[in-house]
């Protein structure tokens, strides 16, 4: 990435077609750190690395609560990513209060693109610079979504964004038959053993640095954090990691609040999903 004459402004499109300063904003979600999600027939499950800007300071949360059957993950600036998700309580409240039923998820996703839409096309405004994973649970089924800075939206079986997710990415490819059916248990082991792979060798997943969502049928949102999480890093431990791809060097990173390099970096975004 470099500047050049039409990256001044988000308004601003190059003789090829490109804004760049959309293409600036996905760069932010991939120098986030990692999150993954995985999508079963009646469950979805997400995990995301947590980050510490310094020894000094708790881990920033990277999981967050949206209503009883809806929640997401975070990859980018988690000062946007807070601005998005009271954007989505309240779509959710207002919709509970208009129908007096859970807003369906791929409606809330639909009302977010938009919302999303209208800072890359405005003179003075800026895209979000968060990509989020969605999961929700409601009459049609477990939902898996993954939105953009450039407003687009997927929905998935599988998805990985963030630092190094190429990795991880791999290995959801190299499962994904095995995911409808796996069993919570199995679905909660494969999104940590992913979620392993986007870590450098000298790194392990602990109760410190990891964070779990899940959201199904007849089971709301919960998060697990901290010793919540060791029973499942037990489950995994001792098993063999992947390969790192030649996209998984490590790089200048996560821009979290205090906009500091933490993580690694590198990515591109992944497979079996529908563009709206």
């Amino acid at each position: 990435m470099f500047r050049n004459q039409y990256d001044s402004d988000v308004s601003v499109w190059s003789p090829q077609g490109r804004i760049y300063q959309i293409e600036y904003a996905m760069e932010a979600v991939k120098q986030g750190s990692a999150t993954v999600g995985i999508k079963t027939k009646t469950h979805v499950v997400l995990v995301a690395l947590k980050r510490a800007s310094s020894e000094l300071s708790a881990h920033q949360k990277k999981i967050v609560p949206i209503d009883d059957h809806l929640g997401i993950s975070i990859a980018g600036l988690s000062a946007d990513a807070r601005i998005l998700s009271r954007f989505m309580r309240n779509e959710c409240l207002n919709n509970k209060y208009a129908y007096d039923s859970p807003m369906p998820v791929s409606r809330l996703v639909s009302v977010l693109g938009s919302k999303s839409q209208i800072p890359t096309q405005r003179y003075g405004r800026r895209p979000f610079g968060v990509g989020l994973l969605v999961a929700g649970y409601d009459d049609l089924g477990a939902h898996l979504y993954q939105t953009c800075p450039s407003a687009n939206f997927y929905e998935c079986k599988a998805m990985a964004i963030g630092a190094r997710s190429q990795s991880a990415r791999t290995y959801l490819e190299k499962h994904l038959n095995e995911f409808p059916n796996s069993t919570l248990d199995d679905a909660i082991k494969h999104a940590l053993r992913a979620l392993r792979d986007t870590l450098p060798n000298e790194i392990e997943l602990t109760t410190k640095n990891c964070s779990l969502g899940i959201v199904g049928q007849d089971m709301p949102f919960t998060i697990f954090d901290d010793e919540r999480v060791k029973p499942y890093l037990d489950a995994i431990e001792g098993d063999a990691r992947g390969n790192s791809g030649p996209d998984d060097r490590p790089g200048p990173g996560d821009d979290d609040d205090h906009g500091r390099p933490t993580s690694e970096a590198r990515v591109n975004v992944l497979a079996e999903s529908m563009e709206h």
